[in-house]
């Protein structure tokens, strides 16, 4: 994920900033500033974080000859689903700041639920171009996908029915490789996909009668994650003082769990609804079954 995932936050953060604060949905007569407000606010967001890239990530790197390279096969794709879980949020986000903005529905579905694959296309394109990186099918295919299924709820359902959320717990593996996997938790965060899960989370209630009484705000989670990894594929292993030999037993972990829509959580406040919607690409740590080729366990609480 690395710096790319934070510009995702920064698009939860102007969400939350604009929708909390700044002018109130339900002023028909601020339609067009509110169009100002988010067009500026994304504008800046986007093409400053570009900009920023460029000069901090890739400059150094830059090779002036575009070329690809094939990733498709490292970290076991939890990689992946960072990109998934990216363009997704931010295609979800954007498609509520263009409603708030007062754009129609259809342009908002399609230029806000595209709007991750937008940018992560033109961060994409400077991978190209840089040394250390490359053009990489397989992410342009999660982008794609992370993209797409925030158009497709907004379009066909006209609701979030699955929620694409993360988590994250520390792991023993950074102290092998802190230039790799980060030297402490603000960088574990990013950096360690070990210690990644990425859940989609399925609101029950949309799926019944309207008449349901079923709690709207429980949903039913299923995880993915990974474990056994120091590097990107699997020919680096470490072998430490006491003969152990960590990095060759690399594997996937699945999970089964509970989790909480914030979205559907009844509260008045407008204030607390921009929270709650900011927070929603978060699973709330819950009890969890994990399934992988050891076996059943079941976790008591799982983050």
């Amino acid at each position: 994920m690395g710096l790319r995932t934070l510009l995702v936050f920064c698009f939860v953060l102007r969400s939350f900033f604009v929708e909390a604060f700044v002018v109130p949905a339900d002023s028909s007569s601020n339609k067009k500033t509110r169009k100002i407000i988010f067009g500026t606010s994304a504008a800046v967001i986007a093409g400053g974080s570009l900009v920023y890239l460029n000069q901090a990530w890739y400059k150094p790197y830059s090779t002036g000859n575009f070329h690809f390279f094939q990733d498709g096969n490292e970290w076991l794709q939890m990689d992946k689903m960072g990109h998934f879980w990216s363009t997704y949020q931010t295609g979800r986000l954007m498609i509520q700041s263009m409603r708030w903005a007062g754009f129609s529905e259809g342009k908002s579905q399609l230029i806000g639920g595209f709007s991750g694959l937008y940018y992560m296309t033109a961060v994409e394109i400077m991978d190209g171009f840089s040394s250390g990186y490359g053009f990489s099918w397989g992410d342009m295919g999660a982008n794609l996908a992370g993209s797409y299924l925030a158009f497709f709820q907004a379009h066909v359902w006209k609701e979030e029915r699955v929620a694409v959320k993360f988590s994250f717990h520390q792991t023993s593996f950074p102290k092998y490789r802190e230039e790799l996997l980060g030297k402490n938790l603000s960088e574990q965060v990013l950096k360690d996909y070990n210690g990644q899960t990425y859940w989609l989370t399925a609101n029950i209630a949309s799926f019944l009668k309207p008449e349901t009484r079923f709690p709207k705000w429980i949903n039913v989670a299923f995880g993915f994650g990974a474990s056994g990894m120091i590097s990107g594929s699997d020919n680096y292993v470490y072998v430490g003082a006491d003969g152990k030999v960590v990095g060759n037993e690399r594997y996937r972990r699945y999970f089964l769990s509970l989790d909480i829509d914030l979205t559907k959580v009844p509260v008045k406040s407008r204030f607390l609804r921009s929270i709650f919607s900011a927070l929603n690409c978060l699973k709330i740590p819950f009890p969890a079954v994990e399934f992988n080729k050891f076996g059943i366990r079941g976790q008591p609480l799982y983050f």
